[in-house]
């Protein structure tokens, strides 16, 4: 299992950060060692002074596929839940001053909570979902499919040109707006379309 994350899909983080809009999705990957489930504490890491809070769909991978027209992409995903992007920031900002890799600020054990999976059939209108971020109690990030840059169907076959897509992979699709520094002792609540499947402590 992979974890492939897409970077600047909604308009309003990338001008938070100061970043340009991307005119094609912006892949990083995570190691199988970055997923944290069952609302288990994540342990703030020593090496970081600013870990960042970055909520995210989550889609799961139905089965294999390469090279998959964006016309037949929903077919390759069955489940969608929330998850957390945590990024160690400062980390970030030195790879980028520097030109280098992404990884040390994305990749760390346990960067990647994951809450239960639902079936997409449960949802409506997979373009038009809403979900959210509580922390301590109050709404810290809130986003809506409608606002993606890159569909779910788009980021998959864009991805699927590049790296085989594999049964149980986990594709976060971007964050919205209100990304922030998380705390020892805070207390985080991820919502899907009003239902909780986050809800764990910074230790």
């Amino acid at each position: 299992m992979k974890i492939i994350a897409i970077g600047r899909n909604y308009a309003e983080h990338a001008h938070e950060l100061n970043n340009p809009i991307p005119l094609s999705p912006i892949i990083f990957m995570k190691p199988d060692t970055a997923v944290l489930k069952d609302n288990k504490p994540f342990y703030h890491p020593e090496f970081s002074t600013e870990i960042h809070h970055e909520i995210e769909l989550v889609l799961k991978i139905a089965k294999e596929g390469k090279h998959i027209p964006p016309q037949f992409a929903s077919n390759y995903f069955d489940e969608i839940s929330i998850g957390i992007d945590f990024t160690a920031r400062d980390m970030q900002q030195k790879c980028k001053e520097n030109a280098w890799p992404w990884e040390l600020a994305k990749s760390f054990d346990h960067s990647a909570p994951v809450g239960r999976f639902i079936a997409k059939t449960s949802f409506p209108d997979l373009h038009h979902i809403n979900f959210n971020l509580d922390i301590n109690g109050h709404t810290k990030q809130r986003g809506d499919t409608q606002n993606l840059l890159f569909s779910f169907e788009n980021i998959i076959s864009f991805v699927s040109k590049h790296i085989t897509l594999k049964k149980g992979d986990l594709i976060f699709t971007g964050t919205p707006q209100g990304v922030g520094k998380v705390n020892i002792g805070d207390h985080l609540e991820g919502y899907l379309a009003n239902e909780k499947l986050l809800d764990f402590y910074i230790r």
